[in-house]
């Protein structure tokens, strides 16, 4: 963390200070609510999904494995970096619109931004479309981590990153095996609550996003 970063931290949450109370309270109801969002876009995808090909069903079953593998590298990032909040250690800052976490919950990587950011490529690997709203919502996320106060700007964007390249390169890795698995799930043999999971699908059709 330098400087600029400190600084940039204080201008955002003494902006944050000055706006209507109303934004204040949108802001720290979505820097939670925003993660109930993603996962009923989760559910939507693979409810969607079911009527789709096996790789697309693989792919959508994968996306929120993925999200929880890239939150969970980032836990171990954070504890590997152990990096104070913001809220403790930048003098002379207002106090955050939300409660500084305890002491020993790191800052670095945000775990929200990170979160977000898988969330957003993998729901965009389910259908590409997909991205023009996932990609704001993730951003808006980002940035609000930083508005009420518990992140420095760094956190939230290393988080972003770090979030998106983990949860990718997990689905593209496990495609393959999943799009197997899926296709076995869906074969007549399989147990009626297995079938009706994983949906009839369209056999024999290409993937389309």
């Amino acid at each position: 963390m330098d400087f600029e970063d400190a600084e940039l931290y204080r201008d955002i949450t003494d902006f944050a200070q000055d706006t209507p109370t109303w934004v204040q309270h949108a802001a720290g109801i979505w820097t939670e609510a925003g993660l109930l969002l993603f996962a009923a876009l989760f559910v939507t995808t693979w409810w969607r999904a079911r009527r789709d090909t096996s790789q697309a069903f693989a792919i959508a079953a994968l996306a929120p494995l993925a999200t929880a593998m890239a939150y969970l590298c980032s836990q171990l990032l954070k504890s590997l970096v152990t990096q104070e909040r913001p809220c403790r250690a930048v003098p002379e800052a207002v106090t955050p619109l939300s409660a500084c976490p305890p002491p020993g919950d790191w800052s670095f990587p945000s775990n929200h931004a990170t979160i977000a950011g898988a969330a957003a490529v993998t729901l965009a690997l389910t259908r590409r479309a997909l991205l023009w709203l996932t990609a704001p919502l993730a951003l808006l996320m980002a940035f609000s981590r930083v508005f009420v106060g518990v992140h420095y700007p760094h956190d939230v964007a290393a988080g972003l990153a770090f979030g998106a390249l983990v949860a990718m390169t997990a689905v593209r890795l496990a495609t393959r095996p999943a799009t197997r698995l899926a296709e076995a799930m869906r074969a007549a043999d399989a147990p009626a609550f297995v079938r009706w999971l994983t949906g009839r699908g369209r056999s024999g059709l290409p993937y389309r996003r």
